[in-house]
Formats: C-alpha cells, structure tokens, sequence
C-alpha cells in the first residue's frame, strides 16, 4: 500500500507531559506496542520488519535527513506474524542494524503520534500526517505536522534529523 506522509521525530526528556497534552485533545489510544525494527542491506531508501504486539509491517521508504518536518514516500505490507518474511529477507539482504523501543500510539483522525523510549537512545515522538489515499495532498499533510509540531512546542534544536537505525549505527561507530 503505498502511501505519502509529512513526518517529525524530536528528542523529548518530558515524555508524560507531552502525552498529557495530546490526552486534552481526545486522540484515539491504539496502546503500547513492544516493537523491533530489523533494517536490511538495500541500496536505496530503507526497507525494515517492524514485528509488535500491536503492529507488523515490512516498510520501505524514502526520506531525505533533515533537522525539520519531511515528506516520505511508503510502502507498507502489513502481515501476521511469521518467522519464514524475516528469514527470507535476512538471507537475501543481510541485517543492517536493529532497533528495539516501546512505542505509545495515538491517532487524530489521519495524524499518528508516537512517544518513544528507546535504550541505546533515549525518548522522543514522532508525528505523522498520513495520506493513504492520494486525496489529503501533501501540503496539507505540512501544515497538520507542523501545526503540532508548535502545538507541542517543538524547538529546532529538538529535530532529529535521521532514522532510529542511524542513530544507532552512529553510535555503534563512536564505541
């Protein structure tokens, strides 16, 4: 399914103060899912296995690294569960890194909030404005991103500008 979202992730010490502000808005809590991210060798963009207890998905997607707001490009495969994807996939890519959180997911209307604690990182959220349709139009996808990203009062300082898997690598790098 492919689909087109406006996106941020920022660092944030202040997880349950944030989360409380959300909560005034009456979003839809979907729960807290125990994720692992496996991310493979490709070539371009990034293609991970994203196994919960509330979401599995192979995701492929295009992004560019920048400290703000951005658009991505996706494409998702949501399936149950089973051993045989990841096999398959590590055998023919190899494992790049993997990246294991706690994730809390809300949703208002087409926009998805993370609040993410991860280990070897940290805590932070992540906001989506989804488009699966075609019909929302990426500008419009900005302006609901960026509308909470004021709304949580985001700094520039706060953007992270890369994936969870890169910050990791970097990491791994520096040890």
């Amino acid at each position: 399914m492919p689909a087109k979202n406006f996106e941020f992730k920022a660092k944030a010490k202040n997880i349950p103060e944030l989360e409380n502000k959300l909560l005034g808005l009456n979003p839809l809590f979907i729960g807290e899912d125990n994720q692992t991210d496996t991310y493979f060798n490709v070539s371009n963009g990034r293609l991970k296995l994203r196994e919960g207890n509330i979401e599995n998905a192979l995701i492929y997607y295009e992004r560019e690294n920048t400290g703000n707001a951005k658009q991505s490009n996706i494409i998702l495969y949501q399936h149950k569960p089973d051993v045989s994807l990841k096999e398959i996939l590590i055998k023919v890519n190899g494992i790049k890194v993997v990246v294991t959180k706690k994730r809390k997911i809300y949703f208002i209307d087409n926009v998805k909030f993370h609040f993410d604690t991860i280990t070897e990182l940290g805590t932070f959220i992540e906001v989506e404005a989804i488009d699966r349709t075609g019909e929302i139009g990426i500008k419009t996808l900005q302006q609901q991103c960026n509308h909470y990203a004021d709304f949580f009062g985001i700094a520039a300082s706060d953007y992270i500008a890369f994936s969870y898997s890169d910050m990791i690598l970097e990491k791994v790098k520096q040890a």
